[in-house]
């Protein structure tokens, strides 16, 4: 299926490894150029040169930064000639207790998990109307629908993004004019954070990391962990032409983990 893409910018955070790299890696094969942001600046041009040969005709450009931060934003969105598409993700604050976390610590994951996407949507959906195209994809979390007591920073700053995208999707001077703002739900990814998870527990209880993942893989009803490729092929897809009637929603992406009906 030609997803309609083809020749569009996009503007894929965190997108060095992982989820945020599967989305790149799934836009790039559609023909959209790219810019790619992260920290790290080892791992993000390495990311670039994959991306690069994907598909030759296509321009990667790599913005190595913090895009937490106003200096981060700044440059990345700088690097865009114009962003058509806008893939939000950074990575999730650390688990724990309620009780040791000060305010700091909620302030710190508000800004990477709620006021960040905020703030690169406040600056790029009004374009976005005005040229009659614009997809917004916001990587979140299964525990927006699920929440797990250890992850109340999570928990708390990830709805708070929900709760805004579903309000700002359904303006009419965005739907109307082909702009969709839309959630990807990730349930349980091999990548390096959920490898470092099971390293983190398995240090805690004593228990071998290949155990503790075995057994976190036999709770998923598919009997596996997804791939960074397969979620970048979703979110490829929220970003076609195909799906400009879906806005303001939560896709679940967990091989079936979550029980409920709705």
């Amino acid at each position: 299926m030609d997803l309609g893409i083809g020749g569009r910018w996009a503007l894929v955070c965190a997108a060095s490894k992982g989820l945020g790299k599967g989305c790149a890696a799934a836009l790039v094969r559609e023909g959209v150029h790219v810019v790619v942001t992260a920290r790290g600046a080892q791992a993000l041009e390495a990311t670039a040169t994959e991306l690069r040969r994907l598909h030759p005709a296509v321009e990667v450009r790599a913005v190595v930064g913090d895009i937490t931060t106003e200096a981060g934003r700044a440059a990345a969105l700088a690097a865009c000639p114009r962003v058509d598409i806008l893939v939000n993700n950074a990575g999730g604050p650390p688990p724990g207790d309620f009780r040791d976390w000060d305010r700091a610590a909620w302030i710190g994951a508000l800004e990477a998990n709620m006021l960040t996407p905020i703030e690169l949507i406040r600056a790029t959906v009004d374009a976005m109307a005005e040229r009659g195209f614009g997809r917004v994809v916001n990587i979140t979390s299964s525990a927006v629908k699920a929440p797990i007591d250890f992850l109340g920073l999570s928990n708390g700053a990830r709805s708070g993004l929900t709760g805004f995208v579903a309000g700002t999707a359904r303006q009419s001077r965005l739907a109307a004019r082909g702009v969709t703002i839309n959630n990807l739900l990730p349930g349980a990814f091999d990548t390096d954070r959920l490898r470092g998870a099971f390293a983190g527990a398995a240090a805690k209880s004593g228990q071998p990391a290949e155990a503790l993942a075995e057994a976190r893989r036999k709770t998923v009803p598919a009997q596996r962990f997804g791939t960074p490729d397969e979620f970048g092929a979703c979110c490829a897809w929220l970003c076609s032409v195909q799906a400009g009637y879906i806005t303001g929603q939560n896709l679940l992406i967990d091989g079936g983990a979550f029980p409920g009906t709705f």
